[in-house]
């Protein structure tokens, strides 16, 4: 059984879905993965579901009612891996927005080199790693993570970004079921807490490209609860212990 274990959020993803579950089975590196669709319409569970076929024992599919938020698809994920033995847990999203081949450098990162939590970053060479972005989105998003790392104090130039690799000690300690975001605020109170917590979080450069297929999940809701949640974030921090516990799901 591989220890390796990648987690994708879905809601309708159906022009991506296949190319996204063929290219990270054909890796150098044994992945398995872990489609969280929220009830798509477009049918995106059943191509998942014909592929299981094809792919015994290593694609897996949790189907919920509704879009309930990529928040609570990735905590349900995270449980579903922590319940089943896996060292390393994965989340990217389907569009290749993220590309897959990043995946062995961020297990690297984790497996070779020491590091608790690596994050793929957008941003640790400044913005010439995105591309086709219009500019307002790229000046928002990187503005935005500086903005979490003046507020915060954490050391991490892409604070919003979704494509990460944990250990899973990270995941077993984080509180999970005490986290209060559910949009792209979720991944800012991920790595926030996993930085309170003392583990050791490396940022690996990655180039970032807009979906070609599909649309984006993006919302000013989803923005302003990135943004304005953050000072919340850091005054609950102050009556939290971070003492380390092991967290039974």
């Amino acid at each position: 059984m591989s220890q390796n274990i990648v987690i994708i959020p879905t809601f309708n993803e159906k022009e991506n879905i296949e190319t996204m579950v063929r290219k990270v089975f054909s890796l150098p590196q044994e992945f398995h993965l872990l489609i969280v669709d929220d009830g798509s319409p477009d049918g995106t569970a059943d191509i998942v579901k014909k592929l299981q076929s094809e792919f015994p024992d290593k694609l897996f599919l949790e189907e919920r009612r509704g879009k309930l938020g990529l928040g609570t698809a990735y905590i349900h994920g995270f449980k579903w891996a922590l319940r089943r033995q896996y060292e390393y847990i994965f989340e990217m999203d389907c569009d290749f927005s993220h590309n897959p081949d990043d995946l062995v450098r961020l297990l690297q990162a984790c497996e070779n080199e020491g590091y608790e939590l690596a994050i793929g970053s957008r941003y640790a060479n400044g913005v010439v790693n995105v591309v086709n972005w219009p500019m307002s989105r790229l000046l928002l998003s990187f503005f935005a993570s500086y903005y979490v790392e003046f507020v915060t104090g954490m050391p991490v130039r892409d604070a919003t970004g979704g494509f990460k690799c944990y250990k899973r000690e990270v995941l077993e300690t984080i509180k999970l079921d005490d986290i209060r975001f559910v949009g792209y605020g979720f991944q800012i109170e991920m790595k926030f807490n996993a930085w309170k917590y003392g583990f050791k979080l490396k940022e690996v450069p990655i180039i970032f490209k807009d979906r070609e297929a599909g649309e984006s999940k993006m919302s000013k809701t989803i923005i302003a609860e990135a943004i304005l949640g953050i000072i919340k974030l850091k005054i609950y921090s102050f009556f939290e212990s971070y003492r380390r516990e092991k967290h039974v799901y």
